[in-house]
């Protein structure tokens, strides 16, 4: 393992020795974790910083570092809290479309509870215990399928990436929430003034102003996501 992935490890994988005797540790990283995530919650990842998770944990900076020692493996433990592992109720119930589905649409709350984790997902990392949870669960859940072991993951990836898009639209919509619906008014005011350059999209636009297609993306997408894998099962079956 290399050196600057070694303490993620340790960390996020243990082993964690206690002290055969003396007081009880007056931190562990759960707690250190979890006030590093209420922060990331309420301010964003940028206002996370050892110094502001001493302080809200009640004691020094340097207390701290004698449990995590930096921010890179700080957010890493933070990260695999706040994913969290895959919910055992809702493992296996269905078949695999109906497990697929469910696995994200828990996801997407995931990271809608979570949204800086969007940026502490990207890039090469070593992830938790936690996280990778969720990514046994959507390949165990395609077993049987006829799918290769790098179709399923690549399966997985792809959902994946459906709900961090969708989850970025919607962050990046901010409180008033639903994206397609802003975007929705500004091309509708574009399209009263210059429809007639662009008559494809009027239509378009008109047909999804009587839909009332809210999370239309998101839902759209999930749905043919599933049925482009449902057709390779298909065909492998065959």
């Amino acid at each position: 393992m290399a050196g600057e992935h070694a303490e993620v490890v340790r960390l996020l994988w243990g082993p964690h020795p206690k002290p055969a005797r003396g007081p009880r540790p007056k931190l562990d990283l759960d707690r250190i974790a979890q006030a590093g995530t209420e922060i990331a919650d309420s301010e964003g990842l940028a206002e996370v910083s050892m110094q502001r998770v001493a302080m809200r944990l009640g004691v020094t900076k340097m207390a701290l570092y004698r449990y995590v020692p930096g921010k890179a493996e700080l957010v890493a433990l933070m990260v695999d809290a706040a994913i969290g592992p895959y919910p055992s109720a809702e493992a296996r119930r269905g078949g695999w479309r109906e497990q697929m589905e469910e696995w994200a649409r828990q996801l997407i709350t995931v990271f809608r509870r979570h949204p800086w984790a969007l940026d502490a997902t990207v890039g090469p990392r070593t992830p938790g215990p936690g996280e990778l949870s969720w990514l046994e669960h959507a390949i165990s859940a395609l077993d049987g399928t006829g799918l290769s072991g790098a179709e399923r993951m690549d399966a997985a990836v792809l959902l994946v990436s459906h709900v961090r898009g969708i989850t970025q639209q919607m962050r990046a919509a901010g409180p008033a929430g639903n994206p397609e619906a802003q975007l929705g008014a500004v091309l509708a005011d574009l399209m009263q003034a210059h429809g007639e350059r662009f008559p494809s999209l009027a239509a378009a636009l008109a047909s999804v102003a009587e839909s009332d297609g809210h999370d239309q993306a998101w839902e759209f997408g999930l749905q043919r996501i599933l049925d482009g894998l449902a057709a390779l099962i298909d065909k492998r079956a065959r």
